[in-house]
């Protein structure tokens, strides 16, 4: 009796090739899930924002500087000072934030031992876990407090304290990616900067920072659109009053803080109330998405490379 040997190798190739085969469609369902969700996204902005705007004059919408959506005698449409609100926001968290977030990302990266940046880090980045309500309520109950004590006469909802709260959740993700930057400038350069007689300072300020100056970048922009994104913070802190104005104690309204007002409000499916929904929405959308290009850019035209 014969017998002829098994040849399992081959039959590891096969099975090996299955699973490889199976892998590179389930891999593939979830990109397409990615692709095809951000799509039917932009799909129900798009369609929303054409309903609103059969009504609504698009000069009217981007050059008015009266919102007054549910006014049942006249009603107004000007998106402005819903603009201004969020930009004033977020200039104001980039002036807190991106200053902070640097410094904390030199200091993480080229003064901490290796024992406090283990702890401070992750304790960065579980200040970047704290729900943005939270962060709301921060600042009514801390913040605002304190500005009302050297200032009497703010008021509960001020943009000051929505600025401030916003540049502090925002801190976490401008240091952290700028560490990252940081740490990945080769020590050679250090090195030979140090041997040329520079000091640590002139290291961190003159070599390590213009070598990592993409990641920086890339993370003011990211750390940006977060904050113009920011939502129930803004709405909590700064108030529910659209104007334009350059007091940073008045209250004021953002693009998102308008979008919950309406989203739990009364607004009946159909109305012009509810379809402006859609159009703040498109526009939110296209300023957050122009700050990402950006980002990508930014990160390609000023990349160092290393060998």
């Amino acid at each position: 009796m014969s017998t002829e040997p098994i040849d399992l190798s081959r039959e590891d190739n096969n099975v090996g090739s299955l699973v490889d085969r199976a892998a590179k469609w389930i891999f593939f369902a979830c990109a397409l899930v990615t692709v095809l969700t951000t799509l039917a996204i932009i799909l129900v902005l798009v369609d929303g924002a054409i309903d609103f705007f059969s009504q609504v004059s698009l000069v009217e919408y981007l050059t008015g500087t009266d919102w007054s959506p549910r006014d049942a005698t006249d009603p107004s449409f000007g998106v402005l000072p819903l603009v201004w609100g969020t930009l004033v926001v977020t200039v104001g968290s980039a002036l807190i934030a991106l200053p902070v977030g640097t410094l904390t990302a030199i200091y993480l990266s080229e003064y901490a031992d290796e024992r406090v940046r283990r702890t401070v880090k992750p304790t960065l980045e579980v200040l970047a876990g704290i729900p943005t309500i939270v962060y709301g309520f921060f600042a009514l109950s801390f913040i605002t407090p304190i500005i009302q004590y050297f200032n009497p006469d703010v008021g509960t909802f001020n943009v000051l304290s929505g600025a401030i709260v916003v540049g502090i959740m925002i801190i976490p993700m401008v240091s952290s990616i700028s560490e990252d930057a940081m740490s990945a400038v080769p020590d050679s350069l250090r090195n030979a900067a140090y041997g040329l007689g520079a000091t640590k300072f002139e290291v961190s300020t003159q070599v390590v920072l213009p070598a990592s100056l993409s990641g920086i970048l890339a993370a003011y922009i990211l750390a940006i659109s977060r904050a113009i994104g920011e939502t129930m913070a803004v709405t909590l802190a700064v108030g529910m009053l659209p104007q334009i104005t350059a007091s940073p104690f008045a209250e004021m309204q953002t693009m998102t803080a308008y979008m919950v007002e309406i989203g739990t409000g009364d607004a009946s499916v159909g109305s012009i109330g509810y379809m402006s929904l859609f159009a703040i929405g498109l526009t939110l959308f296209l300023m957050t998405f122009t700050m990402n290009v950006g980002s990508m850019w930014v990160r390609s035209r000023y990349r160092e490379e290393y060998q």
